[in-house]
């Protein structure tokens, strides 16, 4: 398979012509007449390029963008002190001057030559990335083939989103190495690009022409800082009276739409990521970048037809979401999370995996994120797998969707050891979205003319302008304000 060089992956990713190197000779490390001296010399006539890593700036889609790209051909793009300097200069830059940062590994890790000297730069590098994330700026990473050791342990682990190349052999430690030490050759198809996405370790395996779509659709949402948004007419509410239970009916239709319904329809610039990036995926929660009008989110959302179909909403579900909530906070982006779900896994895997813990933790972080959160109730909403993404600064409630401890059967059995009262129950417990708007649990219902299953685009269209309202007025409160308010509203609710 050909892959394109360090030059042409970023003449392939950057508008074409805008490309500026910031690079300086690197400082030689090695002694004068050493055998190390002669490599570099070889490494340079071979490969063409000075280094094994080369920076620089350019325009991404007209967006002015930082950019490091690693050289294989060159020392196998194994990071040394010159290049970590490099690096990291370059990453310093981009955070003085506000850029996002766009990386493109390819390492074999560590320069052998170099030693233990060597070895630690990826401190340096880690904190020099750390900064630029601290200081609320993207960082967007491409691996490419191969990216191991070192390299893949630091700034190959830290993106906001990160991609890679198709088959591209992604891992710690290289499968020769491995072989070298143990004496049996490294499991087939563990350290490449398709499974560790499958795990959720990536968000996405692309081409370096695809590389530059999903990297201009993410930083449109990641470096907007939400100036331009727009917060329109207030959304109308004209509600026909429901009973809640067929309210509850009409949530659990098969062909009621969801969230990845509401995203298709009613929002841009989507772009899905890929579990919690640290080895868990689980289908059931959404995690995306999205547009709603102008105003730009990380979007958190049950998919209850996975729940389903696959398995229910879980502990890995559950850090998927601290995920989201984590890259909103870091970067200042609106949060809107979406329920819908029947309920969380009950198995002893969810227990033993720590599902309470999670709820508990989703709720700390929810109720206490610094960034604007808006929730939508879509459909269902049972039990604490609801209840982890409910305390945000504004709650919507869709005409027939519904807040409840558990699902209506599971409150009638324990008080009548029968599911046969569950109607009666869901009336009495104020589940409806009118009840709970007027208990101070949801601000606004978005109606349902007279189904959402019977206009499908409609009503998410209806929902997205709710959403992008929401979210304007959310970005021009005070910060300060905005969280007072925030606490205010659970601490009295009764």
């Amino acid at each position: 398979m050909s892959r394109p060089d360090a030059r042409t992956l970023i003449d392939t990713v950057l508008d074409r012509g805008s490309w500026k190197s910031w690079d300086v000779p690197p400082a030689d490390p090695a002694e004068p007449g050493s055998s190390y001296a002669d490599e570099l010399a070889a490494a340079r006539i071979k490969s063409g390029y000075d280094e094994a890593v080369i920076t620089g700036e350019g325009l991404l889609g007209g967006r002015r963008v930082a950019v490091v790209a690693c050289e294989f051909s060159f020392m196998a793009g194994s990071i040394g002190v010159a290049a970590a300097e490099r690096f990291v200069t370059a990453v310093e830059r981009a955070t003085r001057e506000r850029l996002p940062l766009l990386a493109a590994p390819a390492s074999g890790g560590t320069r052998m030559q170099e030693g233990a000297l060597a070895f630690v730069q990826m401190v340096k590098i880690t904190a020099a990335i750390q900064a630029h994330r601290t200081a609320g700026l993207p960082y967007v990473v491409y691996l490419r083939h191969p990216t191991t050791g070192g390299v893949f342990a630091s700034s190959g682990s830290l993106g906001h989103v990160t991609a890679a190349e198709p088959g591209a052999l992604i891992g710690f430690l290289g499968p020769r190495v491995f072989e070298s030490l143990h004496g049996y050759p490294f499991p087939e198809g563990v350290q490449v690009a398709e499974n560790l996405h499958r795990k959720g370790l990536l968000d996405a395996v692309v081409s370096a022409e695809e590389a530059r779509e999903v990297a201009i659709r993410a930083l449109s949402v990641l470096a907007d800082d939400g100036s331009g948004v727009v917060a329109g007419e207030p959304p109308e509410e004209d509600l026909r009276p429901v009973e809640a239970w067929e309210a509850i009916t009409r949530s659990r239709r098969d062909d009621r739409p969801g969230v990845r319904a509401l995203l298709k329809l009613a929002a841009t610039d989507v772009t899905p990521l890929s579990g919690t990036g640290e080895g868990e995926n689980e289908p059931g929660l959404l995690l995306a970048l999205a547009r709603f009008g102008t105003a730009p989110a990380v979007v958190l959302g049950q998919d209850r037809r996975f729940q389903r179909t696959t398995a229910p909403l879980g502990p890995a579900g559950l850090r998927v979401a601290r995920r989201g909530m984590r890259l909103a906070a870091e970067l200042g982006l609106p949060l809107v999370t979406v329920i819908d779900t029947a309920g969380a896994d009950l198995s002893k895997a969810a227990e033993e995996g720590g599902l309470a813990a999670e709820i508990a933790r989703c709720l700390a972080e929810m109720v206490t994120l610094e960034a604007p959160t808006v929730c939508l109730l879509l459909g269902e909403g049972a039990g604490g797998a609801a209840l982890a993404l409910l305390p945000a600064d504004r709650v919507l409630c869709a005409q027939h969707a519904w807040l409840s401890p558990l699902p209506p059967e599971g409150a009638s059995a324990i008080l009548y050891r029968s599911v046969d009262f569950a109607p009666e129950i869901a009336q009495a417990q104020r589940i409806r979205a009118t009840d709970l708007r007027n208990d101070g649990i949801v601000d606004r219902v978005v109606p349902e003319l007279p189904d959402a299953a019977y206009e499908p685009r409609q009503f998410c269209e209806r929902v997205g302008r709710a959403l992008e309202y929401e979210i304007a007025h959310l970005l021009r409160q005070d910060k300060e304000e905005r969280l007072a308010a925030r606490h205010a509203r659970y601490r009295h609710l009764r």
